[in-house]
């Protein structure tokens, strides 16, 4: 038998070529010029359907828990706006504390990769926090990550250990912030002599998450205060005060 294929034999003169896949896998029975019908093998779901289907109901639920709060929100909604049977949405997902530490999780993963490790190259103390301050506020600002705003807001729902888990990615979150913090502080000192700042590094990492994490609060696409300006003036209130 050829590797790759199978046939099924029709009658002593005919056969017709069907793909191969896992056996006890068939979609429908087609009859082809044949009295009994023959079952067509179905070809598995390609793994990025999967995916993009997982990440298509996150970036809905997101939006729901955005617009409605998550307590607000049934499994039976978030089913409804994807068009989805709720047996369906289960296939994916078994419960909705399952769904907002996804989307939880993913938003700490997007913070990692678009913020901390686009600024970690960078050498000197003071570009490397200006850069960080613009990320951040570029990645809560982003239309298309709605997932980090529900992070802000919503975690109190989740059990103990999934709200363990995300807690302790934000920490390194703070304390990478907060070493960073303390570089600039050092190398300003070192340039200019001057005394020990007024700002310890950790209120300042607290200040800097406070400010940037409430924009979604207030901030409105159309208004004057863009991302072009806003990093800049939040970048001065806190250079202001750190060096102080």
């Amino acid at each position: 038998m050829p590797s790759g294929n199978f046939f099924q034999h029709l009658s002593p003169q005919r056969f017709v070529l069907l793909p191969s896949v896992p056996s006890g896998t068939f979609c429908k029975n087609l009859p082809v010029g044949n009295p009994a019908p023959i079952p067509v093998p179905c070809p598995p779901m390609a793994r990025e359907t999967v995916v993009d289907s997982r990440q298509e109901i996150l970036r809905t639920a997101a939006r729901l828990f955005q617009q409605r709060g998550y307590d607000a929100t049934s499994m039976n909604d978030v089913a409804a706006a994807l068009k989805l049977s709720k047996g369906g949405l289960y296939h994916h997902f078994q419960s909705k504390d399952e769904i907002l530490f996804e989307i939880m999780d993913h938003a700490m993963q997007i913070t990692q990769e678009r913020v901390i490790n686009a600024v970690s190259g960078i050498a000197d103390p003071e570009a490397r926090l200006r850069a960080l301050i613009r990320k951040h506020i570029e990645v809560v600002l982003s239309p298309r990550d709605r997932e980090i705003t529900v992070m802000l807001h919503e975690n109190h729902p989740l059990p103990p250990a999934l709200r363990k888990r995300i807690n302790a990615r934000k920490k390194d979150y703070i304390h990478f912030l907060e070493q960073l913090m303390a570089e600039v502080q050092k190398d300003a000192q070192m340039k200019s002599r001057r005394g020990a700042p007024r700002v310890s590094p950790r209120a300042a990492a607290f200040a800097l998450l406070g400010m940037i994490n409430w924009i979604y609060q207030w901030y409105k696409p159309e208004g004057a205060l863009q991302v072009e300006n806003l990093a800049p003036q939040f970048t001065d209130l806190i250079f202001g005060g750190i060096l102080a």
